[in-house]
């Protein structure tokens, strides 16, 4: 049988007039402009490569999503948070004296929760001591365990978690697991089977439901929330999977932190993991925190949960708001340093005020087009007068910020347009003298491993590599 030619001429005009049609759906539903000129271009030049791309990975927030999850968020909120959020920070005593009461004001605000007193917040460095760490308290749960992870493997760690959770169901405990559909993509169905056959309830978190907005793929659960009993919780930077370990080359040894919290703010903790629970199942998961007495009233913790249903870019304002607080030092660790245009030049301003501004990197990379895009990044920031370090060891995971001597946050935003826009992040601000200066030693040794970069290593660049620089960081608004 003969091609005819015709149609594949057919088919090409109609590629590149729904790319064009793409190109100014981009153009009025991109949020920011640097985005929609990336796509607005690609899809009208390269409707070939981009069109089917951005069915997947177009808009930065999908209005059918946004609202749907608005709505079950207000109508969660109304249902299941105590008395005192409507007060937020109105009344009673503020850590003022530390962080000024405009950023408290500000950041409470922003998330929408509390600032809360009299907590206990420790370091858990790498995954030894973390999975040490929330292994021991599953092992003394009494009631219930909510686990909720980005990416879970069905390794020797997965394994392990698996049989501690169904032992916990054995002996009376409820345990709740919730995990990304798309960052747990190869997890096998064997594993989920396992686990609710033990008793565990088990749900994928996804954001696509039913018909709506069924193409897309780029708004990912990227939280880490472990509580128990409503006493304990852990969030950070491990996922589960033996490199959080440190066990798989050649990223390993790896370096990440999570934080282990005690007291009252473990409630605010458990309600983000609620409000991705209502949305995965419309149900509420039954276990309401108990009240917790007050441990160190000195230490006041806020809780920050960000998405892209948010009516605002939450975690990058929670980053502009960290940055504009810091009057002495802003150290930062991430694995990927892809600031949009606000943090970024908060960083210059901080700079420019003679705040001590250092961003801590990896030296090996796990993804090539984020890792050359964050090394462009890293020359600008050097030439604003920022210090950027290489970690040397092995990669660097944590998510760490640290403002002054007074205040850290610590979770799961890395500083890239994908945190700031297209996750959904949690992060916990922990206003303490004393956790601070645990932070700073515990960067401090980091920083002892690392390696300065200076702007002769651009120069020193191969012309190719710079070019790769560059056009990497044309898909920054995606990574």
């Amino acid at each position: 049988m003969q091609f005819d030619w015709s149609h594949l001429g057919t088919l090409l005009a109609i590629i590149h007039v729904l790319g064009l049609a793409a190109a100014c759906h981009a153009i009025l539903k991109t949020r920011t402009s640097q985005g929609a000129i990336a796509w607005a271009v690609s899809l009208a030049t390269m409707p070939y490569l981009t069109l089917i791309p951005y069915l997947f990975l177009g808009r930065s927030k999908f209005e059918g999503y946004a609202d749907a999850r608005r709505l079950r968020n207000e109508t969660l909120r109304t249902r299941a948070h105590a008395p005192e959020w409507d007060k937020l920070v109105t009344a009673g005593e503020w850590p003022a004296d530390e962080l000024g009461v405009r950023v408290i004001r500000t950041m409470a605000q922003l998330g929408g929760m509390p600032i809360v007193p009299g907590n206990s917040v420790r370091t858990l460095v790498n995954g030894e001591a973390t999975f040490s760490a929330i292994f021991d308290a599953i092992e003394q749960a009494r009631d219930y365990v909510i686990v909720q992870f980005f990416i879970v493997r069905a390794d020797a760690l997965g394994d392990l978690l698996k049989d501690t959770l169904i032992q916990c169901v054995a002996r009376g405990v409820r345990a709740f697991f919730l995990y990304d559909s798309i960052g747990s993509f190869d997890l096998p169905a064997s594993y989920v089977e396992e686990l609710r056959e033990g008793g565990v309830v088990v749900h994928p978190f996804s954001t696509t439901r039913r018909f709506v907005n069924r193409f897309q793929l780029n708004f990912r659960n990227h939280r880490k929330i472990v509580v128990v009993d409503g006493e304990c919780a852990f969030v950070g930077g491990h996922n589960v999977g033996v490199e959080y370990l440190g066990a798989k080359p050649p990223l390993s040894p790896w370096r990440d932190t999570h934080i282990e919290v005690r007291g009252p703010v473990v409630a605010n903790i458990q309600f983000a993991f609620t409000e991705d629970w209502y949305w995965a199942t419309q149900e509420l998961p039954g276990c309401e925190p108990p009240h917790v007495a007050p441990r160190d009233d000195n230490m006041f913790c806020l809780v920050m949960p960000t998405g892209p249903a948010d009516r605002q870019e939450t975690c990058s304002l929670f980053f502009v708001e960290a940055i504009n607080a810091a009057r002495r030092r802003l150290w930062i660790t991430t694995p990927y340093l892809v600031p949009d245009e606000a943090v970024f030049s908060a960083l210059r301003l901080a700079v420019l005020r003679g705040v001590d501004v250092r961003i801590m990197i990896p030296s090996r990379r796990d993804h090539y087009v984020v890792f050359e895009a964050s090394t462009l990044y890293a020359f600008d920031a050097i030439r604003a007068g920022i210090r950027i370090f290489r970690y040397q060891p092995g990669f660097l995971h944590q998510k760490v910020v640290l403002i002054d001597d007074v205040a850290a946050a610590v979770g799961s935003a890395n500083l890239d347009n994908r945190s700031f826009r297209l996750n959904f992040e949690i992060m916990v601000l922990t206003v303490h003298r004393g956790f601070a200066a645990e932070v700073e030693s515990m960067l401090l040794r980091d920083f002892a491993q690392s390696v300065e970069i200076d702007r002769s290593e651009y120069r020193d660049s191969h012309a190719w590599r710079k070019v790769a620089m560059r056009v990497a960081r044309l898909f920054a608004p995606i990574l």
